[in-house]
């Protein structure tokens, strides 16, 4: 037994200072990324969450339109998920991400989404550093060669990275536990703050493509998540209860327009999936509906660009290069809401 007493930080433990800024508009500033192996370039550092409430075709194509990247969830039979693979190309998308599991048909099915043009595999389980991964990362790169570029996790430290690249992985998904209808952490006591995962994680000696996974909340903490470490970040929460997001809008009681939202390791996912359920650890709600997720990926990116513009950073090399993180206690994390009606 070892105990690490140091200190893992969140994103609501931390902010970042202030420097001084020569930038007179955000329109100044570029925050476009690539994708490890990829010609294509992404202006918005976004992926959507391959959950079956929040990445089909509609979505997958929006977030291509946007610049940003959708990756198809894999929570359907093999030919359903091509079909909406080769819609979202019907809808617009130059790009489309799809998830494969580790068992049964992953690589009949990462087969079948290449054939239908998809260069972006997403091996997607909730522990990424497991022997399984290792197979189906040898497997799915054997069969399909470098012709597609491979996604891989959710991992938490800087063993896993080692592992998973060694592994055949070309770019790593960090965060265990932090989703908002996670409860991963509650349910097996194991987990890492996601803002620490990406600390530790670009901390290596592996230059890997990071993608921060779990407990974002706002386009705040996407800087933070960006300044420390991360290439991209993953969201599910915020993009949910979207026109784009798969299910249909529900009224309350109290008149209020919602969606469903649900983590695939909740009971009802589990069972509308593969027919039972085993460990839960996740949970199904709803979000309020939020209209075209156009308008809410444009919000983001502008409080992206605001975000670099305090830090004086006209790159997303540029914020990491200038960023210092300071520590703030819980007065300050109140100081830093919204607070007018705490009074």
């Amino acid at each position: 037994m070892l105990l690490d007493n140091k200190p893992r930080y969140a994103f609501d433990d931390v902010l970042l200072e202030p420097n001084y800024s020569d930038i007179l508009s955000r329109s100044e500033i570029d925050i476009s990324q690539s994708l490890e192996g990829l010609d294509s370039l992404f202006t918005l550092p976004i992926i959507s969450s391959p959950m079956d409430t929040v990445t089909s075709s509609k979505m997958a194509s929006a977030m291509s339109i946007a610049g940003g990247l959708g990756i198809i969830h894999r929570y359907n039979s093999v030919a359903e998920q091509a079909k909406l693979v080769d819609e979202a190309f019907e809808f617009g998308a130059l790009e489309v991400g799809a998830a494969v599991g580790v068992t049964n048909d992953y690589l009949e099915r990462a087969r079948s989404l290449h054939k239908a043009g998809c260069r972006i595999i997403c091996v997607d389980i909730a522990h990424g550093h497991h022997k399984l991964m290792e197979m189906a990362l040898g497997e799915i790169r054997s069969a399909l060669g470098d012709d597609i570029r491979i996604m891989a996790g959710n991992i938490a430290t800087g063993y896993a990275v080692h592992d998973l690249i060694a592994w055949g992985a070309d770019s790593l998904r960090v965060g265990i536990g932090g989703g908002s209808i996670c409860k991963t952490r509650i349910e097996t006591g194991h987990g890492v703050p996601t803002l620490h995962s990406i600390f530790e994680c670009y901390g290596t000696d592996i230059g890997a493509t990071l993608i921060a996974d779990g407990g974002i909340k706002n386009s705040g903490d996407i800087v933070k998540a960006l300044a420390a470490g991360a290439d991209f970040v993953m969201i599910g929460s915020l993009l949910a209860g979207t026109d784009e997001s798969p299910g249909d809008v529900f009224i309350t009681e109290d008149g209020r327009k919602r969606k469903l939202y649900r983590g695939m390791a909740s009971k009802e996912a589990q069972k509308d999936w593969r027919g039972s359920y085993s460990s839960i650890e996740g949970i199904t709600s709803s979000v309020e509906y939020k209209g075209s997720v156009e308008n809410v990926l444009l919000e983001l990116d502008q409080g992206i660009r605001s975000g670099l513009s305090y830090s004086g950073a006209r790159t997303l090399i540029e914020l990491r290069e200038n960023a210092s993180f300071i520590i703030q206690t819980s007065a300050g994390a109140v100081e830093s809401s919204t607070h007018i009606n705490n009074r």
